[in-house]
Order: structure tokens, then C-alpha cells, then sequence
């Protein structure tokens, strides 16, 4: 759930905290949601954009992956074999590099999403895909509601218990900050292949985009 925000400093204060806190704020199954993207994507050379500690390695397999963050505190913890400090809005990439690209828990937090998307396409191969995995509110008034008055409960007091209650109740404020993903995706640069929801209520979703 790393990437580029408004001060880094929410992210690398908290870097050797943030994998262990998020398994138990998803009853373990954080990385049951980044599989069911990974699972998508094809063999090859693979950019893991918000690549944070490396909680997604080893469910890569053998992709040849290049680590992507913006918070070095967080890169450095990654066991990755190639790490690169850097943005998702400025991949220092050239055109085509990647055959897919997977980023997990970050889009809410870019700068600029319709750059990042561009820059996506741009170093993708051609029939590249990238999947993204999010984190939003449910569908529905009713089940977003529900959400947000536990989030705004749970988040802050699950920071406070390891010293991170600014960083968790950002985490809260920010799953309002973006639209749906069908809204978020379509009509972008590249083709929305599949969307699918998970977790309580469906607030996890899962977007496989390509490459035409």
C-alpha cells in the first residue's frame, strides 16, 4: 500500500511496521489479493511498481522483476535483486521494456494516476498487461457507509498500537480519494480486460488492464 504521497515521510517512518500491521488488518489475506493478480499476468521481465519491502516477491515465481518505489526506507528492505528509487509517474524505463507490470495497494496514493497509466503503456510491451490491485470503498451507499465508519474506528486505533496513528489514519481518508476502478481504468491507455472485488464488502479490487 506504498507509493508516492503527499511526504514520503507517511511511508518510511513506518517501513519495518507497515508488512506485519497490514497482515493482520486483512485477517492474512493481503496476499491472497496481490496472487490474484500475479496469477494473470504472463512470463518474462516484470516491473513491480510500488514494490515497497517486497511483500509480492515471492509469488512472482521466475519473472525476471525490477523493484520500483518511491521511499528508500522501504526499498531497502526489499530483497529484490533489482531496486530502483523512483516514481510512477517518471519511469525511468525505456519504451517496451516490461512484459507485464504489477502494482499493489499504490494507486490511491500517486501524484498523477493518468500519467502513471501512461507511463505504464509506454513500457509495456505491445500485448503487455499490468495488473492493479486497490484498495476503495464498497459498492453501494449503504456498504460504504458501514465501511467508512469502521475504518475511520479501526485504522487510527490499529496505528496507534504500533506507534503509527497519523500514518493509518491517512490510510483511512484515502480510500475516498479515488472512483471506482471500471470509472478509474476505463477510457484510459490501456485496455481494461478484467475487474474483479474481493475482502469484506468487495473494498479490494483487482483491475488486469493490456496493452493493444
Amino acid at each position: 500500500m506504498n507509493g508516492r504521497v503527499p511526504g514520503q515521510e507517511v511511508f518510511s517512518g513506518i517501513a519495518r511496521r507497515y508488512d506485519t500491521l497490514n497482515r493482520i488488518l486483512s485477517f492474512g489475506r493481503e496476499q491472497a489479493w496481490r496472487r490474484s493478480g500475479i496469477d494473470r499476468l504472463p512470463p518474462g521481465k516484470l516491473l513491480d511498481l510500488g514494490a515497497g519491502t517486497g511483500a509480492a516477491l515471492a509469488a512472482f515465481g521466475d519473472r525476471r522483476v525490477v523493484a520500483l518505489d518511491p521511499v528508500p526506507e522501504m526499498l531497502a528492505l526489499n530483497p529484490a535483486s533489482v531496486r530502483v528509487v523512483a516514481v510512477g509517474e517518471e519511469l525511468p524505463f525505456a519504451d517496451g521494456s516490461f512484459d507485464s507490470v504489477f502494482s499493489a495497494y499504490v494507486f490511491r496514493n500517486l501524484t498523477s494516476i493518468p500519467d502513471t497509466l501512461r507511463e505504464i503503456g509506454r513500457v509495456l510491451r505491445p500485448g503487455g498487461k499490468a495488473t492493479v490491485i486497490g484498495l476503495g470503498r464498497p459498492r453501494g451507499s449503504l456498504a460504504a457507509s458501514v465501511h467508512r465508519a469502521g475504518t475511520a474506528l479501526v485504522l487510527p486505533l490499529a496505528g496507534a498500537a504500533v506507534g503509527a496513528r497519523r500514518e493509518y489514519t491517512y490510510l483511512h481518508h484515502s480510500l475516498d480519494k479515488l472512483p471506482p476502478p471500471e470509472e478509474l481504468f476505463g477510457g484510459g491507455p490501456l485496455q481494461v480486460e478484467d475487474i474483479w472485488r474481493m475482502g469484506p464488502l468487495g473494498f479490494v479490487y483487482g483491475a488486469l488492464l493490456v496493452k493493444r
